[in-house]
């Protein structure tokens, strides 16, 4: 069994290999798969149409291994450990020591290395803490497939899939392997993310030409695209890194534009580098001037580096946004990619449909109607008959259908033909059966105009006649009403044959208009208060729905959202693209709107200054989600909208959503807080050691001691991930603001300046401190005076109104008594420390205090007079996604 296993993956390798050389010419010994017809591509791959066993498929799984890209995980424990040594700084300090080391400053070196051990053990901690948790939030939005297993359906991962399965696809599905088609109806597939041709793709079973490229192998379907309608079994032949998508996902991944988080990040990246390159070049070259030994030198001027430096960064990004996405998945929201947490904080307008989200998107079929607005049992079978027959795209409409009285033994006399699938042009679904006496109906449902459209005759109480000009007054009439009332409405007609051997989209002509279906979806329970809730959060909503403008305006109305303010899809495609950025600002609810048309609106909305979110579930909602800044979906989605989506709900209600927002919101501002605090501590402090080294016979603090403050300081920013934020910071969206960092960063670090001005006055003038003395004050004020500033920093308001976490605060203070207590400890000779006599401590504890009161007057005046973080903007953010199908 072994040894067939083996010669089976060997030989279905090479096909897998085959299938890449798109130029190989005819004559070649082995012919791409493509090419080869269906008894013998199955014989290859010692399969059957039926599909393969359980016990086949997991050797075959065992040998291919999963249906999966290659890994983009953080790796093992030590991979993530050994990366946290990559950073210059972190080189540069270990190359210090080692030098140190060879000038027989042994104990020197083993400090700065037992230092920088334990800021990349810190390091490592928090980021393999986090992207361990991200792989668990991943796994719970899993894709899954069907496929024929011992001749029956099952779902199963996308994963299990395996060379040989056949794979059953329908509208809606991402296609997960690449192979050939088995048998086909109406089966288009969309290929742009291999091809970029906007257009799906007619698929048929068959033969295409060996050298056929991708974009010619119409018999052939490929992981990563996507069924725009019909349905197909598809014999799989490769799978996970064989597939053509998987030569292709690295090039395209490297063209995915960052985000303006991830932007804002590098800039502020470069910020720092240049600042900290100027002050390292010019200390270290000003110390030499002043005859002080070169490693001496070296050591403070690199030591002034990493202390200026928030070399934590990176790690509490990570741990920021791993702890948000743990918060948003415990509230349903599962965030697929982590940079889009903090887009949804930005976010100031939601796009959504109706269904699901302002209602409550369990659908009752209501009543089945003649043309004359009569009860009709017999529009209900036919109904029923249509619904519960079709095997193509699922939907709620169809399901309540199928839900209706009376039971299923009314269909027992009809065999099902044949099938037209539904899709979004046509916007109708048929399905032909066979009945009594021979007779062959074909049932057609849909939107009322697109069935009328279909219709030349009209079944009434007195038979069937011409469809004239009052016929279709009187049926628009009954439609307006009906969906005034708040009820879907859908038109269903039919046609006789005999013996008609086919049916195809030509056949759905000179049908009977039969009568109507009304469906009702009530308002959701509570949507009114949670579209308040948005609307204090600073997030507008608007409708972007298929359905009639009478029926949308009817749920506007009823929910608290305006409704007269209304763009149809007819009034849209007459726009040019300036007209309609000019229209959707006054614009509320977008009725009647056909798939292609949604892009466009978001596209509009980005344009006209907004951060927009698009919620929808269905293969039409697929480019708006990609267009839009955070697009969102939910669990029970089609693929192709799961895929597309940065957000996952697992519960379509727009409730979750705004704890989502909050959510969102409180890892951004904890995010920033880091960087406010990092920047506004060190950077004064820095500046101030800088100009002290040039001024004092002896340098103001040792390289072992600026490193030692600066691990210390990090302690307490680790809790800043779970820190508490102050509710008015949820109630706007938030943004990110280059020039608010460096001007806050200036302002504080002026602020810091100052104060160690005053400090080396103190000491220099009032205690006349010796060089050892003055390290050891000046090491205990500046690590007081960070641990305030953080204290301070952390909110807007005045700092003693807004409480910090209990982690946080606790850190804060056992890292604060440690700075005051460390120069009496039995070590503190080792850093270079001696013991403070009272007096002075209790001045350092006086300026600490002066300051704290001074930086909360700044920052009011800061936030109050710099800030746009809480000031509407109109700004865009990233471009649309390029790679959205992972495997």
């Amino acid at each position: 069994m072994v040894t067939h296993a083996t010669d089976e993956a060997e030989r279905l390798n090479a096909m897998a290999n085959e299938g890449h050389s798109i130029g190989r010419s005819p004559d070649h010994a082995q012919s791409p798969y493509w090419s080869l017809g269906t008894d013998q591509l199955v014989a290859e791959l010692e399969t059957s149409t039926s599909g393969l066993s359980s016990v086949d498929a997991a050797v075959r799984l065992g040998k291919f291994g999963p249906n999966a890209l290659a890994s983009r995980s953080a790796g093992s424990a030590l991979a993530v450990f050994a990366r946290q040594f990559r950073s210059p700084l972190v080189l540069i300090l270990v190359f210090a020591a080692a030098v140190s080391m060879f000038v027989g400053e042994g104990r020197e070196a083993a400090i700065i290395g037992g230092i920088v051990l334990a800021s990349c053990v810190l390091s490592f901690t928090q980021e393999y803490g986090a992207s361990r948790a991200m792989e668990a939030l991943q796994q719970r939005v899993s894709r899954k497939a069907t496929v024929l297993r011992d001749s029956l359906e099952r779902m199963i991962n996308v994963e299990d899939i395996v060379p040989g399965d056949v794979v059953c696809l329908s509208a809606g599905n991402l296609i997960p392997v690449d192979g050939v088609i088995l048998e086909a109806r109406d089966f288009n597939v969309s290929e742009s993310v291999l091809t970029g041709e906007t257009f799906p793709v007619v698929k048929s079973a068959g033969r295409s030409a060996p050298e056929a490229g991708i974009a010619q192998r119409t018999n052939a379907v490929f992981t990563g695209t996507s069924v725009r309608s019909g349905t197909a079994k598809v014999l799989a032949v490769a799978t996970g890194a064989r597939t053509e998508f998987a030569l292709i996902a690295e090039a395209l991944e490297r063209r995915i534009p960052e985000t303006q988080f991830a932007r804002g990040i590098r800039m502020f990246g470069y910020l720092m580098t240049e600042i900290m390159l100027v002050i390292v070049i010019l200390v270290f070259f000003a110390n030499l001037l002043l005859h002080r030994p070169l490693i001496e030198s070296l050591l403070f001027s690199l030591a002034l580096a990493v202390g200026l430096t928030p070399e934590l960064l990176p790690a509490i990004i990570s741990v920021t946004l791993a702890r948000g996405a743990r918060m948003m998945a415990a509230s349903g929201v599962i965030v697929r990619r982590l940079d889009a947490i903090e887009n949804l904080g930005s976010m100031d307008l939601l796009c959504t449909d109706k269904t699901g989200t302002l209602t409550e998107g369990v659908i009752h079929l209501d009543g089945s109607f003649d043309v004359e607005g009569n009860a009709s049992k017999e529009v209900l079978l036919w109904a029923r008959l249509n619904a519960t027959l079709q095997t193509g795209l699922k939907n709620p409409l169809d399901e309540a259908i199928a839900n209706a009285q009376p039971g299923q033994d009314d269909l027992r006399g009809f065999t099902k033909l044949d099938e037209i699938p539904y899709d979004f042009v046509r916007k109708r679904l048929s399905v032909a059966v066979k009945g009594g006496k021979d007779e062959q109906i074909l049932i057609t449902k849909g939107a009322v105009q697109n069935v009328l459209d279909a219709c030349v005759f009209v079944r009434g109480s007195d038979g069937q006649k011409s469809l004239g000009a009052a016929e279709r007054q009187a049926i628009d009439e009954r439609f307006r009403r009906w969906s005034g009332q708040g009820y879907r409405v859908l038109g269903l007609a039919i046609r006789r044959y005999q013996d008609n051997a086919g049916f195809s989209r030509d056949d759905e002509t000179a049908m009977t208009f039969a009568g109507f279906l009304l469906f009702l979806d009530p308002p959701k329970e509570g949507v009114r208060e949670t579209l308040s809730a948005l609307a204090s959060r600073g997030i507008a909503v608007k409708v972007i729905s298929g359905d009639n403008r009478y029926v949308a305006a009817h749920l506007a109305e009823a929910v608290g959202l305006r409704s007269d303010r209304i763009m149809t899809g007819e009034d849209l495609s007459k726009m040019t693209k300036n007209g309609l950025l000019a229209g959707v600002r006054n614009t509320d609810l977008f009725v009647e709107i056909d798939p292609n048309q949604k892009e466009r609106i978001v596209e509009a909305l980005r344009r006209s200054g907004h951060v927009v979110g698009y919620l929808g579930d269905g293969i039409n909602d697929a480019p708006a989600l990609h267009e839009a800044d955070i697009g969102i979906s939910v669990d029970t989605a089609v693929d192709v909208a799961r895929e597309a989506a940065d957000i996952i709900l697992l519960k379509r209600d727009l409730g979750v959503l705004v704890r989502g927002v909050d959510d969102g919101r409180k890892t951004f501002a904890n995010t920033m807080k880091y960087i406010s605090i990092t920047t506004s501590a060190n950077f004064g402090n820095m500046i101030s050691m800088a100009a002290a080294s040039l001024y004092l016979p002896f340098l103001p603090l040792l390289a072992k001691q600026i490193l030692l403050n600066n691990f210390l300081s990090d302690i307490p920013a680790l809790a800043i991930a779970s820190d508490n934020v102050d509710a008015d910071q949820l109630r706007r969206p938030q943004h990110w603001d280059i020039r608010f960092v460096r001007r806050f960063m200036v302002s504080f670090g002026l602020v810091s300046s100052l104060f160690d001005f005053a400090t080396f006055a103190f000491l220099l003038v009032v205690v006349h401190a010796a060089a050892a003395e003055f390290q050891t004050a000046w090491f205990v004020e500046s690590l007081l005076t960070q641990l305030s500033i953080l204290l301070v920093v952390r909110t807007r308001k005045t700092f003693w109104l807004s409480r910090p976490s209990r982690l946080l605060a606790c850190l804060a203070l056992a890292v604060g008594i440690v700075a005051v207590t460390m120069p009496y400890m039995r070590f503190a000779a080792w850093f270079g420390f001696v013991p403070l006599p009272l007096s002075v401590l209790a001045g350092l504890l006086s300026i600490s205090a002066a300051y704290v009161l001074v930086s909360e007057f700044t920052k009011g005046w800061v936030f109050e007079h710099g800030s746009r973080a809480h000031r509407p903007t109109a700004r865009l953010l990233h471009s649309r996604k390029v790679l959205r199908s992972k495997q």
